[in-house]
């Protein structure tokens, strides 16, 4: 399926998110296609990136793909890859049109019992990185509707699986992305992904991580919590240039845990709900997620 988006944000619309709901169950691909001076909301790129949509960035006579730069053709019936191709597309490693800042994502795991608010994570994490509880809740964007856990907990409870976004009220952009799946004995699953934007003159709080995680803990027992910085615009849209690449900050996870040499772990929260935080970088440098990869190989049980 070809979409074709003529507008300088494109949001992960009602229609479009069944367009690709509709392109998943019947395994074809969504080929997005903009202008070059599009950009894409939050929701959009990540559900881009984890349903296989092509974002197709038309850029005078030439196409290439909007995240990763590949040179693309039309070949009458899909865009494909470029095959002589061997460098990134011009347009993707021209400047970006805005000041490039910090993304703080971070990725929480909950799992939930068969009965319960599941609302109460997602509200006391953006409360505490922005001071104000979520602004409005939603399955697509806009958001239909102001905050309220309770409505979420219904909508995720109805559904084996279910996605929903919910936006922040503070002074800086702030989003989440929920993904719940039902468990067996009517558990739900939750994997939530938490950004906030950071303009380059504002730096994310990275000194003050050891007391989120602590603070979140206290508030609701989380499985694990994975922290990461991504070079990107403060409003948390994506346009379809380089913008560097991502890289870890730390990684929490449930209990007193030791880890591997050379990454010892520090222990946060209540005596009631510990957790173990192990720095991984400073959320800058590649050589974080070689530290990642030795934390997880530590941590898979044997």
């Amino acid at each position: 399926m070809v979409v074709l988006q003529d507008r300088p944000v494109v949001p992960l619309s009602a229609w479009l998110a069944r367009a690709v709901a509709d392109c998943v169950g019947s395994g074809r691909t969504l080929q997005l296609v903009t202008p070059l001076d599009s950009r894409l909301s939050l929701p959009l790129r990540t559900t881009a990136a984890g349903t296989g949509v092509l974002w197709v960035v038309r850029n005078g006579d030439g196409y290439y793909e909007g995240l990763t730069g590949r040179p693309l053709k039309w070949s009458g019936a899909a865009f494909v890859p470029v095959p002589e191709a061997r460098d990134y597309a011009p347009g993707f490693t021209t400047r970006p049109t805005a000041p490039i800042g910090s993304q703080l994502t971070l990725v929480y795991r909950v799992r939930h019992g068969a009965d319960g608010d599941l609302g109460g994570p997602v509200e006391h994490l953006l409360t505490l990185l922005t001071g104000k509880a979520p602004a409005g809740v939603g399955p697509a964007e806009p958001l239909e509707h102001p905050w309220r856990g309770d409505r979420l907990t219904e909508y995720a409870r109805a559904r084996s699986a279910s996605r929903l976004l919910v936006i922040g009220d503070g002074p800086r952009p702030a989003q989440a992305i929920c993904d719940f799946t039902t468990t067996e004995g009517g558990g739900v699953a939750e994997v939530t992904t938490v950004t906030i934007g950071y303009a380059p003159a504002d730096p994310p709080p990275l000194g003050h991580l050891s007391s989120l995680v602590g603070a979140l803990a206290a508030g609701q027992p989380v499985a694990s919590l994975f922290v990461q910085l991504n070079p990107g615009r403060a409003d948390l849209t994506t346009e379809p240039r380089w913008t560097g690449a991502a890289a870890p900050v730390a990684l929490a996870v449930t209990g007193t845990v030791g880890g591997p040499d050379g990454i010892p772990g520090r222990q946060v929260g209540p005596p009631h709900a510990p957790m173990t935080l192990f720095p991984l970088g400073d959320g800058r440098s590649p050589e974080g997620w070689q530290r990642h990869r030795l934390l997880m190989r530590h941590l898979q049980p044997a």
